[in-house]
């Protein structure tokens, strides 16, 4: 069993889904980010960086619990654990894991960057906002040409597309028009479908 530590955020859902999408059993632990539970001793006790989500493997490697952060490090791990998500070759599993390090190191934090700036800054920073917007509209861009060329960031469905689509989900939040970028709107619509998908947008809550 698999006890995810999470909220209702992008890097929450992206953990979720992929439980989801391998069929492991597991259970939530809402930990509200607005209320500061993620400073509870009992959540730091599993990631001293304080922020979500966490996962706790009780059947973890040689059959040890794992309690594991990052979330680009746990669907690393549970692509290992099921065999699942990452491409069989040695060229696709680098494409795939590139793509996500094109997440975590630039949609991650730039997305989040436009919507602090957009919706959450106690006054309003010109700088701030054109400077995320503009690098949050290149990143779509980047994401435009390969879906003109691929079906899925790694050709294949992946922890890529994975970690990717929760934030594209919230493309409203930092004032992007899909229509804009219709490669990736052809992308999102068929990620949206997914049954795994559907469930977990809403795991645990909406923040």
């Amino acid at each position: 069993m698999i006890d995810l530590h999470t909220w209702g955020t992008p890097n929450g859902r992206k953990v979720s889904i992929m439980l989801e999408e391998c069929g492991l059993a597991y259970r939530v632990f809402p930990v509200n980010i607005g209320k500061g539970e993620q400073f509870r001793p009992e959540f730091l006790a599993i990631n001293p960086n304080n922020r979500i989500p966490a996962i706790v493997d009780s059947d973890g490697p040689d059959g040890k619990p794992l309690k594991l952060f990052e979330s680009g490090a746990i669907l690393v791990y549970l692509s290992g654990k099921t065999g699942r998500f990452l491409p069989q070759t040695v060229r696709g599993r680098y494409i795939a894991l590139q793509w996500l390090m094109f997440q975590m190191g630039g949609v991650g934090p730039m997305f989040g960057q436009a919507h602090h700036f957009l919706r959450s800054a106690p006054e309003q920073v010109p700088y701030g906002i054109k400077r995320y917007t503009e690098e949050t509209r290149r990143l779509y861009g980047v994401l435009d040409v390969r879906f003109k060329e691929a079906a899925f960031l790694a050709d294949e469905y992946s922890i890529a597309d994975i970690a990717t689509f929760p934030w594209v989900a919230r493309h409203e939040w930092h004032k992007v028009d899909l229509n804009d970028f219709p490669a990736v709107k052809r992308w999102y619509d068929t990620v949206a479908t997914r049954p795994a998908v559907v469930r977990c947008m809403s795991v645990p809550t909406p923040p």
